[in-house]
C-alpha cells in the first residue's frame, strides 16, 4: 500500500508506494492523470502539473521509479478541445506557450534519468497515446483503446506525430494519424507499443511490479543504462558504440 499521499493539484495526485511499507525499501512514485470526469484530457493545468511533478520526481534522490496512470475509465482522452477556444491565431502567446509545453511533455519522461512506466487502462488517445508510449515500458489492459483521431476533428496530431514514427513503421503510423485507426492492446502488443497486455484491474499492479523491480537495482547503473539507450538510438554506428566504451569504464565503479 502506498505510504505517503501528496495532492499537489486536484488534477494530478501524487503518490510513493514502497515495495514493503519502507521508505528505505527503495521508492516508486505513482502520478495519477486526476480528471476522471474529463477522461483525463489535458488542459493546460494538468499538462503543467504533470510535467512539474515529473522534474520534481527527477530531482528527488528516494524515488527510483515512476508509474504514471489514469483515473476513472480511461487513461487519457488526449487534448481538452474545450480550451482550443482560447487557442486561436488571436492569442500567438498563449498559443506558442502551449505548444512548447505540450512538446517538452511528451519526450520528457524520456529525457529522465528516473525509469517511467505508464499503467494504461481503457482510452489512450491523441495526445494521451502519446504520453502512454513516451513512457520507457508500457503496461495495458485488454481494454485499451490506442489511437490518434485528430484528423477526424480537423486537428493535425503535430507534437505527437514524432513519438509514433519513431515507435512504429511508417505505413501503420501514417494509417492510423490519416485515416484514425484504432489499435486493440492485442496489436498494440505485436507492434512493439506495449510491453505487457493484462486484464484492465491488474494494469496497475503489474506497472508497480516493474517499477519496484527497477528501484531494487544500482539506481546508478540503472540511469547511466537508460541514458545511454537513448543517446545510441540517434547516433551513427561506431559513434555509438565510443559511447558505450565510455560508459562501459564508468559502470565499473557502480559494484561493490
Amino acid at each position: 500500500m502506498p505510504n505517503h499521499t501528496q495532492q499537489t493539484d486536484a488534477v494530478l495526485l501524487v503518490t510513493d508506494h514502497a515495495a514493503d511499507g519502507t521508505a528505505d525499501a527503495g521508492t516508486v512514485r505513482v502520478l495519477t492523470l486526476n480528471r476522471p470526469d474529463k477522461r483525463n484530457a489535458l488542459n493546460t493545468k494538468l499538462t503543467r502539473a504533470l510535467s512539474e511533478a515529473l522534474t520534481e520526481a527527477e530531482r528527488d534522490a528516494a524515488v527510483r521509479a515512476v508509474v504514471l496512470t489514469g483515473n476513472g475509465r480511461g487513461f487519457c482522452a488526449g487534448a481538452d478541445l474545450n480550451e482550443f477556444c482560447t487557442l486561436t491565431p488571436d492569442n500567438p502567446d498563449v498559443v506558442l506557450e502551449r505548444a512548447e509545453l505540450t512538446a517538452r511533455l511528451q519526450t520528457q519522461m524520456q529525457r529522465m534519468g528516473t525509469p517511467v512506466v505508464s499503467a494504461v487502462h481503457g482510452a489512450a488517445v491523441g495526445g494521451g497515446a502519446g504520453l502512454a508510449i513516451g513512457a520507457d515500458m508500457v503496461v495495458a489492459g485488454t481494454d485499451l483503446e490506442f489511437g490518434y483521431p485528430e484528423v477526424r476533428h480537423s486537428i493535425v496530431p503535430a507534437l505527437v506525430m514524432t513519438g509514433l514514427q519513431r515507435h512504429l513503421g511508417r505505413k501503420l503510423a501514417f494509417e492510423m494519424i490519416s485515416t484514425g485507426r484504432m489499435l486493440t492492446a492485442v496489436e498494440a502488443a505485436e507492434h512493439g507499443l506495449v510491453n505487457r497486455v493484462v486484464e484492465p484491474a491488474e494494469v496497475l499492479p503489474a506497472a508497480l511490479e516493474i517499477a519496484h523491480g527497477w528501484a531494487a537495482v544500482e539506481p546508478r547503473a540503472l540511469r547511466a543504462a537508460k541514458e545511454l539507450f537513448y543517446r545510441v538510438a540517434d547516433l551513427p554506428t561506431d559513434a555509438a558504440m565510443r559511447a558505450g566504451q565510455d560508459v562501459n569504464a564508468l559502470m565499473r565503479g557502480f559494484r561493490g
